[in-house]
């Protein structure tokens, strides 16, 4: 929980505890903060669909013969991946916004 956005909220004590848990930073990186967690979740799209090709030919091999946890890991990486491409369209739709403003 990002306690940043809260107002009026001057407790050193909630404040100190967000900065030790990692949710809140000294300072604002703004762009690069956003660009560094898409990146993540790329990463972590393309390590969901590793997982789900390696349980498909596990299946194949017959070395698994559970369907249903076939099936859970292959919706847990098309989940993944739907996210990550809406993700990327609303930052290429962000960026051509931005690119048509007029100074």
């Amino acid at each position: 929980m990002d306690i940043s956005v809260l107002s009026n909220v001057s407790s050193e004590y909630i404040k100190n505890a967000a900065m030790e848990s990692g949710k809140l930073t000294g300072k604002d990186n703004g762009f690069d903060s956003l660009l560094k967690s898409a990146m993540g979740m790329v990463n972590e799209a393309s390590d969901l669909q590793n997982q789900a090709e390696e349980a498909e030919v596990q299946f194949m091999l017959g070395y698994a013969t559970n369907t249903h946890d076939l099936q859970a890991i292959q919706e847990k990486a098309d989940i993944a991946l739907n996210y990550t491409i809406a993700v990327r369209d609303r930052m290429i739709e962000s960026y051509k916004e931005i690119m048509n403003m007029q100074i």
